[in-house]
């Protein structure tokens, strides 16, 4: 936020001067700092209206009425995490503070959704039975399983929204129309919707042969709709445009852990025992970035699965990357997953 300077202001500040500082720059919060500029609380609008109820006169100290315990941000977080962080706190302004306190910026929650605004399409494979949950998607497809109090594919999209992302193709086939009648053109989320209908089941790589090419032409991300997670799409996107691939695939380490004791032989005798090892692989996590030209290399309308079209791009020659994912990331392909889901969303809701 520019001229964040001007809100921070002295404990022995009055209440006036300080309800004078949030009217004029109208940020609805000032930061109480001491000499060294480190935050020692907050006053908002709220806090001024509470403490002339209880009749504290405006000549007083502000910081009798400031509030201690206040949220903020470390310095080197990033915009989706701040972002997540205002709105389960319900503030529209946060300071973001060094690692000894020292304030260093305030952002706002608009300057947050209005900015970083992208062109680049987002499709999301939302066509899935998801016939491993059970009678849970016998009448509801799995993308409209509710996590918290919005469907999964909801939570998917505000993330990206979150990024500045906001045109989206669904490509939809078991019970497509509940999912467009859900979402029709994506407007209430400030996002335009268009479908992709796969008539017969195509895979996780067939559905992009069905994309109109003449409207695609940046990098474009495509996410499995069955998955949540708080990866950074725009530092996911650079990545890829910055090493120039054709396609890039998020993976996540995944650990084994073997219960017995591994022999390493060579020649028929022992070279190593490794007692109780874990092993360590990358594995695919469902988001992929692709470069357009990729596209006229998609079989029409046939089954074409992500693993095989990587294998061919690899095959072929083209350029292919990983983006290791450390953030939050889960797939929600049985029951216990959906379970740890909702008990994931109803902790971070409750911090």
């Amino acid at each position: 936020m520019e001229n964040w300077k001007n809100i921070l202001i002295s404990p022995d500040t009055t209440i006036l001067e300080t309800m004078k500082i949030i009217d004029k720059f109208a940020t609805q919060i000032a930061v109480v700092r001491d000499e060294q500029g480190c935050a020692l609380g907050t006053i908002t609008d709220g806090d001024i209206r509470r403490g002339l109820l209880k009749g504290v006169p405006t000549g007083n100290c502000a910081s009798e009425i400031m509030n201690r315990n206040f949220s903020y941000a470390q310095e080197g977080a990033s915009r989706s995490e701040i972002l997540e962080k205002m709105r389960a706190k319900k503030i529209t302004c946060i300071p973001i503070l060094d690692s000894n306190k020292r304030i260093v910026n305030l952002i706002s929650l608009r300057d947050l959704e209005t900015t970083g605004s992208k062109e680049n399409q987002v499709v999301i494979l939302a066509g899935g039975m998801g016939t491993r949950l059970g009678e849970l998607t016998t009448d509801c497809p799995k993308p409209l399983l509710k996590i918290g109090n919005s469907p999964i594919l909801e939570n998917i999209i505000q993330h990206f929204k979150q990024h500045g992302f906001s045109n989206f193709q669904f490509a939809v086939n078991y019970k497509s129309e509940m999912i467009e009648d859900y979402f029709k053109d994506g407007s209430k989320w400030g996002t335009r919707i268009n479908y992709i209908k796969e008539e017969t089941r195509l895979g996780t790589a067939g559905p992009l042969s069905l994309l109109d090419r003449t409207k695609i032409k940046d990098s474009f991300i495509v996410m499995n709709g069955d998955l949540l997670t708080t990866a950074n799409f725009t530092q996911l996107l650079e990545f890829h445009n910055e090493h120039k691939h054709a396609a890039t695939m998020c993976v996540r380490q995944y650990d084994i852990k073997i219960p017995y004791g591994v022999i390493n032989l060579q020649g028929g005798k022992i070279t190593q025992i490794e007692e109780k090892p874990t092993k360590s692989f990358f594995v695919n996590a469902g988001i992929y970035v692709f470069s357009p030209k990729v596209l006229e290399l998609i079989p029409k309308n046939k089954y074409y699965d992500m693993t095989t079209f990587f294998q061919d791009l690899v095959t072929q020659g083209h350029s292919t990357g990983v983006f290791p994912l450390h953030e939050y990331w889960i797939d929600i392909g049985q029951l216990d997953d959906l379970n740890r889901a909702r008990e994931d969303m109803q902790g971070t809701s409750g911090k």
